[in-house]
């Protein structure tokens, strides 16, 4: 199993970010993510959110080895046909280490919806916004063929929906290339289940999916003889992020680091 890290963006600074990733992947840790926010829902007046993407392709610039992914992109905060062209390019610039990670935006009781309105959009209904993530699944990989003429990333970076039901589960493994939802889901296993028999229904069996998870960074999770890490390997996890709040400690990164094995 992959042991990656989240830096969670909220009122975090660039330069921590930085120092926090360089870390990271100094520690042995395989893969760096961030969420895809724009504000901080607890603090109105605090210091903003930086934007993901920017954050992911600096640091694909001072990381040389571990993954980097949004964890993940609301597909309403970015037009499919510039996102893909995003991707192909960071594809690029990292080396070939971007998960692309892809959301369907959290509903109109999340704190989350704040942002999308003060940006002058709408928060659609569950079944819009679903339908708006295999809308863009389709789209970037016609995009991605070549045959439009569009940049084509190499190899196409693997597609992981976020979600934490049985509905983003199926699209996750009818369409996309990897799911993600939480450590400690109550039906983590179903949901394992579900994405995929999607996945081998689909026809795309030959391309390996990813399921991953995330939690708090904790040492049951870090230990690989830890019951916890044991009880996702078993349900099929493939990779556990783990999430790391600001002001980041370097220090701390390593010595969760030296934990690994």
């Amino acid at each position: 199993m992959k042991i990656d890290v989240l830096l969670v963006p909220m009122s975090a600074r660039w330069a921590e970010m930085r120092a926090a990733a360089v870390a990271a992947e100094e520690a042995g840790f395989d893969g760096i993510w961030t969420w895809d926010h724009l504000r901080d829902p607890d603090e109105a007046s605090g210091p903003g959110v930086p934007e993901a993407w920017t954050i992911l392709t600096a640091l694909a610039e001072v990381t040389r080895r571990v993954f980097l992914g949004p964890l993940v992109l609301n597909v309403a905060n970015r037009q499919p046909g510039l996102l893909a062209n995003m991707a192909a390019t960071l594809q690029a610039v990292s080396g070939g280490r971007l998960l692309l990670g892809l959301g369907a935006g959290g509903n109109r009781r999340t704190p989350y919806a704040r942002e999308q309105e003060a940006m002058g959009a709408s928060v659609e209904r569950d079944e819009v916004r679903a339908r708006r993530v295999v809308e863009a699944i389709e789209l970037m990989r016609r995009l991605w063929s070549g045959h439009e003429g569009f940049l084509r990333p190499k190899p196409a970076p693997p597609i992981i929906v976020g979600g934490f039901g049985p509905r983003m589960a199926a699209i996750a493994g009818r369409y996309a290339d990897g799911f993600n939802t939480r450590a400690m889901h109550p039906r983590l296993a179903d949901l394992v289940k579900s994405a995929s028999e999607e996945h081998a229904a689909s026809g795309r069996g030959a391309v390996p999916f990813i399921m991953t998870v995330f939690a708090g960074l904790d040492e049951r999770w870090l230990k690989p003889d830890s019951r916890a890490r044991q009880s996702l390997e078993r349900v099929g996890v493939d990779r556990l992020i783990l999430l790391v709040s600001p002001p980041f400690d370097p220090a701390e990164i390593r010595a969760a680091g030296r934990l690994l094995g």
